[in-house]
């Protein structure tokens, strides 16, 4: 696609079906609250107001993780667009419209001209409006986005590319799977890919728990606000009558799985309705619904996950303080 072109021109959507084995949310709410220890997929706390918050949160001082991220890609995202010997096209899980994926943009128009970037991203209106913003300021882009969730698009093979692709998963992402689905993903990911094709992976690296438990449980309060607006949501989708205010948010790390869980803790005993899916659940005071796993990795324990799906580790990248670290793989 030429240089200068319209941007409605360079900007293409392809919306990808949930699979017909996938849980929709109501199912998944239905699921976890009737299981014992009660859960909710973190998948879920992205909406609108959720994803407001989680920019909030990124910006606090005591989540560390976006800029360490961001300070090893400034500092080394010339190296990453190198070193697969280009020209590259671009896959993201994750719509892309931050800064971070901004640095790696910029960096590979300034080596090759042009760039077709590929994001995935399970909100249709979210991929739309990133990818829309970035085709407006970069006229050597263009942008073939997939929405749909990350492992139907995958599993799909929908997925090309007419150059040698470099996929991300980037902001830790990784770390939000457990153990067995980040495999399942980056398997998916493999078989997107072809041989000599790279994988950037971003990863929190294990650390001191009182460092990683305050990058989770702020003092201000706005991760306990993210955490508890998956109530709100299920009350205004699903017709549920929640009391946020009496969940507290509650972090715990797991040094022995390498984990910051993450719950809501009932403040009180509670009986509550989920109409629209004809569910009545109660809950005892102190009782606690597990909301999010963060794992967090040490360079061998990620590379060993890289070399079990079939790509060789080529580069790693950390940040000053060794925080984060950002890493290459090579589909084999």
């Amino acid at each position: 696609m030429a240089i200068g072109t319209a941007v409605a021109d360079r900007f293409e959507l392809i919306i990808v079906p949930r699979s017909s084995g996938g849980a929709s949310f109501a199912q998944d709410v239905a699921e976890g609250l009737r299981s014992r220890p009660k859960r909710l997929p973190s998948k879920y706390f992205y909406d609108n107001v959720g994803s407001a918050l989680f920019d909030a949160i990124t910006q606090l001082p005591e989540y560390y993780l976006t800029r360490a991220e961001t300070e090893i890609l400034r500092e080394w995202g010339w190296q990453m667009v190198r070193l697969l010997d280009g020209p590259v096209d671009f896959l993201e899980l994750g719509s892309g419209s931050a800064i971070k994926t901004r640095l790696l943009i910029e960096e590979a128009l300034r080596v090759q001209g042009r760039l077709r970037y590929s994001p995935i991203d399970i909100s249709t209106e979210a991929i739309r409006a990133s990818s829309m913003a970035l085709v407006e300021t970069y006229p050597g882009l263009s942008v073939r986005a997939y929405a749909g969730d990350y492992f139907d698009v995958l599993g799909s093979r929908i997925v090309r590319s007419e150059r040698k692709m470099l996929a991300m998963v980037m902001g830790s992402n990784i770390g939000n799977y457990e153990p067995d689905e980040a495999h399942q993903l980056l398997t998916l990911l493999h078989g997107a890919l072809r041989k000599g094709d790279g994988l950037l992976v971003g990863a929190d690296l294990k650390k001191d728990r009182a460092v990683l438990e305050l990058a989770y449980n702020d003092p201000a309060g706005v991760t306990a606000a993210f955490d508890r607006n998956i109530l709100a949501r299920i009350n205004r989708d699903l017709d549920a009558d929640f009391d946020p205010r009496k969940f507290a948010h509650v972090v715990h790390y797991d040094a022995r799985r390498g984990s910051v869980d993450s719950f809501l803790k009932a403040l009180g005993r509670s009986v509550v309705h989920v109409r629209s899916i004809g569910l009545r659940t109660s809950f005892r005071s102190g009782e606690r619904i597990h909301t999010e796993s963060s794992y967090k990795y040490s360079d061998d324990e990620l590379e060993a996950l890289g070399r079990a799906v079939g790509f060789r580790p080529a580069s790693r990248w950390h940040d000053d303080a060794q925080l984060f670290g950002v890493y290459l793989f090579v589909r084999q």
